[in-house]
């Protein structure tokens, strides 16, 4: 690019230059004339203004009197020729004595009105510029005619003696017209890496495809912390208008972007795997710096000594539905453990009352097996009967035989009251299922966990018994909005964990347990995502409170300690 452009600027510059030249030339062999017919007109003006030329020429020998005037004028002024001659055009004087006596050659028409003309025309002595002025009495009547001149060659002459300041001011213009493009022909060889226009298109189109179709977030930020490039997936993923090529690069400082993600790409340090939370997403952030090739392009001079640091590259995955999934899984998990534990039950109890059968005992069999039958199915109907959806329901099941098998107490208590204070089942509806589940699955998982661990500072084995896992969840359903509350007598929060329990990463379980300081952050996006809002408090364990508004019903302006 940089030499088409450097080539066909220095064909436009010697254009140019040329045509400047030319003009300038033109002007100055016109001014010339024009300044030498001035000239003519003012020394034939003067020989005609003479009253020894009037009184010469009405005298019998007009000849003998002017040649030698004229000549000597003609060599004084100087000039090629003055011829001064009758009204008819007959010669008195010339410079060429045997044309003296013939007829003057050129327009004399003018004069003989009595106006000065000038003129150039072809002559005795060849192409001349030449002025012809009349001669009058005291009565104005014309008595002779004046020519003066001088010939083309002559004027030529000095017209081309200024030939050299034409010739230099030509060659000093292509020389700063030339290096100008030379310089600009450097510049764009340097900003575009010694790359032509056909290949510049195509790694424009190659890239900008791939931008598109890449499905990882990509940002870069300048070293001015300006975000200069994103693809469409990272618009997506941070709520971004899609890229527009010709907009101005954006202030990251100004982005409506998480705080601990924002610090991040101003400081420009490398990251790797760092998740961070939206307002609906988990993200997981890889940041590298961007660096100029080492080797410019394919036509540079000379390789670069040393890599320029252009900003930084992140690179964006979305982890929201893989960590949800993992939620799924780790459900999966919790309902296939509560099946093998009462599975294995089921056999103990089976054996139970096979073995009273085969000692004879078959009616005690009978209401053993009876009363287990209706412990289940008691289980099964009070969830049911207390919540208005399946899907919270099935969960609820799992969990209180994750909880028997944990040796929790999960209690469980529902409710709904509608316009006349009349009771009723506790129900979602209008609530995605999947947020739901997600928020009371999460809440119950953090609430066994609490219990389940020992006390901060507590000895590994303490006499006496131990002390009861209680763990209970409330939903109570108005005609606006569903209210959970799920408590447990763990150990609670205080303090810091009070503040930082929905951050994405935090978490007071030991480092190294898998998935810790994640399953609150998922929490609190749920509700987000749902238009609610959450709080947890500390009161002989943790509580946490969540308060969804049911479709058609907007949640009120959130309060302080609210998430």
């Amino acid at each position: 690019m940089a030499a088409r452009i450097f080539a066909g600027q220095l064909l436009l510059v010697v254009l140019i230059t040329a045509a400047v030249s030319t003009v300038l030339f033109l002007d100055a062999r016109q001014q010339s004339y024009d300044r030498t017919a001035q000239r003519m007109l003012s020394v034939s003006s003067a020989i005609a203004d003479n009253p020894f030329v009037l009184k010469a020429v009405q005298s019998p020998s007009p000849t003998t009197a002017l040649q030698p005037y004229a000549e000597a004028v003609r060599r004084d002024a100087p000039v090629d020729f003055i011829t001064i001659m009758a009204p008819d055009g007959t010669r008195f004087t010339h410079p060429d004595p045997q044309q003296i006596g013939r007829k003057y050659i050129g327009s004399i028409d003018s004069a003989l009105r009595g106006q000065p003309a000038t003129e150039e025309f072809a002559g005795a002595l060849g192409p001349s510029i030449r002025a012809i002025v009349p001669v009058k009495d005291a009565a104005g009547t014309v008595k002779a005619l004046v020519a003066a001149g001088v010939t083309v060659t002559n004027v030529s002459v000095a017209a081309n003696a200024r030939l050299p300041f034409v010739i230099l001011t030509g060659a000093g213009l292509l020389v700063l017209s030339s290096t100008a493009s030379w310089l600009l022909s450097k510049y764009l060889r340097r900003v575009t890496l010694g790359w032509g226009p056909e290949q510049l298109s195509s790694i424009f189109v190659s890239y900008d495809s791939l931008l598109h179709s890449v499905r990882e977030g990509l940002l870069m930020v300048d070293n001015q912390g300006r975000l200069v490039l994103y693809n469409d997936h990272a618009a997506r993923l941070l709520g971004l208008p899609l890229r527009d090529p010709g907009s101005p690069p954006m202030e990251v400082a100004s982005l409506p972007l998480p705080q601990d993600l924002r610090q991040l790409l101003l400081s420009g340090r490398p990251a790797r795997d760092e998740p961070y939370a939206t307002e609906d997403r988990i993200l997981v952030v890889s940041q590298d710096p961007a660096l100029r090739a080492s080797r410019p392009g394919p036509r540079a001079a000379k390789p670069a000594t040393a890599e320029q640091r252009l900003g930084t590259v992140a690179i964006l995955r979305d982890q929201t539905e893989i960590q949800s999934l993992a939620g799924e899984v780790e459900s999966m998990r919790t309902l296939a453990g509560a099946l093998r534990a009462q599975t294995h039950e089921h056999s103990n109890r089976l054996h139970t009352i096979v073995s009273l059968i085969e000692l004879g005992r078959g009616d005690e069999a009978l209401r053993f097996a009876a009363r287990d039958l209706q412990q289940s199915q008691q289980l099964t109907d009070e969830v049911v009967a207390a919540v208005d959806e399946p899907f919270i329901s099935a969960l609820l099941v799992g969990k209180a035989a994750q909880a028997n098998e944990l040796g929790i107490n999960l209690t469980i208590t529902a409710g709904s009251t509608g316009p006349a204070g009349t009771a009723a089942p506790a129900t979602g509806k209008g609530l995605d299922p999947a947020d739901l589940v997600t928020i009371v699955g999460n809440l119950l998982d953090n609430a066994f966990d609490a219990v389940s661990a020992p006390a901060a500072g507590a000895p590994a084995s303490s006499p006496g018994p131990a002390p009861e896992k209680e763990v209970s969840v409330d939903f109570l359903s108005t005609p606006d909005r569903l209210w959970i509350e799920v408590r447990d007598n763990g150990p609670g929060l205080s303090g810091e964990a009070l503040e930082k329990a929905f951050e994405l990463g935090y978490s007071t379980k030991p480092a190294g347990t898998q998935g810790r300081g994640i399953g609150l952050a998922l929490v609190r996006q749920a509700v987000s995502r749902l238009h609610g809002e959450i709080t947890v408090a500390h009161d002989d364990g943790t509580v946490f409170s969540v308060g969804l508004p049911l479709r058609g019903h907007p949640a009120p302006a959130p309060e302080g300690g609210q998430a």
